[in-house]
């Protein structure tokens, strides 16, 4: 019986280890032996036997397919648009879009993507969990525990290796005896996958286990009910005493805790499969075919090992008793008795060809069930194929890496809505200022603003101080604040404070924009000009207006892109009457 968290994290973590779950009648699953699976084909390694003497090849046929799906299905940070969610405020839309490259730059964004894509592939979900002003990847490498069937829903339990040094950075934040306590017991050693085996470091490291899940009050504070369950956090350690015992360290426990994870299936709901928390990986996927292609390779290298022998055979008894090949320097003499001869004996290589043959049938399932073409994987195609087959093979190849690429932009999406926008937003609305570098159409666009403001500001200026100014005056002027504006692209961006309070803020993932249909966006800019040559007012009507920018923005179009500088009129008193003979 359970009597406190410690207990709790040791049974479950021996649970998760040894244990799998049900699948179907017969057919059980098990998540720790399916992560322990995939890193090992990833890494050429076998399950059983020696993997350092090197007396088995291993011929990876996962590898090329698995990097050719990070490279299709993921995206960059260019492809993530933010925008103002009010048509009256597009402008709004750019200073958030120019604040993103930025923030996502400070926060390795990038980084983050390729990691959730590459997680989701081999192991068929990804984990992802929210800090203060970060989000990260939580190796499942690392996980001590999970429920098996449902991630989301139940406790997570992640093992950390900290340093000495990691354990300093926590004071202030846990508690700073039990931080003492887990000092004086580190070890020379550490664990990287969750499992009892540890490698020896040069420094030292503690076993710290960062418990969230929904549990029984008692477990945060003794006197509470043991009727009433609350979600908590739990970042704990063990002490192993002289009898064998294990005793337990609390660093830091908290009480009505949010939920800060957030679950990745590769693929969707499509490609659920009953009772079992992961998807099918990429590199599952790929398990049989490995292994039939290794049976060949082994098999190769076994005959080969065979037909590399020095075997000689004689009929005379004298040489055959005292003599040794590998004993015999290079151009020594044996003699023989007369009538006697010696020769070696030949291996053949029996039925190589069946071999070669049966690995390639095993290489083209693989490339098949990976989505992966020859010549997208740089591999000469079959002789014979034709090349439009071969276009066509690797077109279709592409569809399935667009479909999961699609799927991870939406789970990035949600995972921008819900933790990201309120943090940039927040930042935003502080007043934060920075520097970026503006694209030649930025960057006149925004000129134009600038110019025609603060020449209106000019000309009223100089109305309050009662001068007036000429027509002649008025574009001299705009032409040196164009000029000064226009000679660096580089400038300071800075929104207003509260100048998005209460304005709603959305994001949109254009991953097609990896491999934009030039054709299409071509037809599209064609019929935007058209209709402005048709009916150039469409550009001034406000009304008018907000239609065609929310057009193109549904296009993939900025609206930025597309304005047109309004003529500085001033007021007909502002100008000064021309002068006649």
């Amino acid at each position: 019986m359970q009597k406190d968290i410690f207990d709790y994290i040791s049974e479950e973590e021996t649970a998760y280890q040894t244990r799998g779950v049900p699948i179907s009648d017969g057919l059980e699953w098990s998540m720790y032996d399916h992560i322990k699976k995939t890193v090992y084909a990833k890494d050429s390694k076998f399950l059983t036997g020696s993997n350092t003497d090197y007396s088995r090849p291993y011929h990876n046929i996962i590898v090329p397919i698995a990097k050719l799906a990070y490279r299709s299905e993921g995206f960059d940070v260019k492809d993530i648009e933010m925008y103002v969610d009010n048509p009256d405020k597009y402008y709004l839309s750019f200073l958030t879009k120019k604040y993103h490259n930025n923030w996502a730059l400070d926060n390795k964004i990038d980084e983050f993507i390729d990691t959730v894509v590459i997680q989701s592939f081999d192991f068929g979900g990804c984990l992802t969990k929210k800090q203060k002003k970060t989000i990260e990847v939580v190796p499942l490498q690392s996980l001590a525990f999970v429920d098996q069937t449902d991630i989301p829903s139940n406790p997570i339990c992640i093992k950390h290796m900290y340093s000495i040094e990691d354990m300093e950075a926590m004071r202030g934040k846990w508690d700073d005896q039990a931080i003492d306590e887990a000092i004086s017991l580190a070890q020379s050693e550490k664990s990287n996958d969750g499992s009892s085996q540890k490698a020896k470091t040069p420094g030292k490291y503690i076993e710290v286990y960062e418990l969230h899940g929904t549990f029984k009050e008692s477990w945060y504070d003794e006197e509470a009910s043991e009727n009433k369950y609350t979600r908590q956090i739990h970042i704990v350690s063990f002490d192993t005493k002289s009898d064998g015992k294990k005793h337990g360290i609390t660093f830091f426990k908290q009480n009505n805790a949010k939920n800060i994870f957030k679950f990745y299936k590769r693929g969707g709901n499509s490609m659920a499969i009953f009772g079992r928390a992961l998807n099918k990986g990429g590199i599952e996927e790929l398990f049989d075919q490995q292994v039939w292609v290794n049976y060949s390779m082994i098999q190769l290298k076994d005959m080969l090992d065979v037909a590399s022998l020095m075997i000689a055979t004689t009929t005379d008894s004298q040489v055959a008793q005292n003599n040794n090949i590998k004993d015999l320097s290079p151009g020594e003499i044996i003699k023989m008795q007369d009538n006697t001869d010696i020769s070696q004996v030949q291996f053949q290589v029996v039925n190589e060809t069946a071999f070669y043959n049966n690995i390639a049938k095993w290489e083209a399932l693989a490339r098949a069930t990976g989505s992966a073409s020859e010549s997208s994987l740089a591999v000469t195609p079959t002789s014979g194929t034709p090349f439009a087959l071969e276009q066509l093979k690797t077109a279709n190849g592409l569809q399935e890496h667009d479909y999961q690429r699609n799927k991870v932009a939406d789970f990035i999406a949600e995972i921008y809505r819900e933790w990201n926008l309120p943090i940039i937003s927040a930042e935003m609305r502080s007043g934060y200022e920075w520097i970026d570098d503006l694209s030649v159409d930025e960057l006149q666009a925004t000129v134009k603003n600038v110019v025609e403001n603060e020449t209106n500001d000019k000309i009223k200026k100089n109305m309050i101080d009662g001068k007036l100014m000429t027509m002649e005056e008025i574009e001299q002027y705009k032409a040196l604040v164009e000029e000064a504006h226009m000679s660096k692209s580089t400038k300071f961006l800075k929104l207003l404070d509260d100048e998005l309070e209460d304005i709603p803020m959305d994001v949109k993932i254009n991953v097609a924009g990896r491999q934009k249909d030039l054709s299409k966006m071509t037809d599209k800019l064609t019929n935007i000009f058209r209709e402005v040559i048709s009916n150039p007012q469409v550009l001034q009507d406000n009304n008018a207006k907000k239609v065609f920018n929310e057009i193109l923005e549904t296009s993939g179009l900025s609206p930025i892109n597309f304005q047109v500088s309004k003529q500085v009129t001033p007021p007909l008193e502002a100008i000064a009457p021309v002068a006649t003979g």
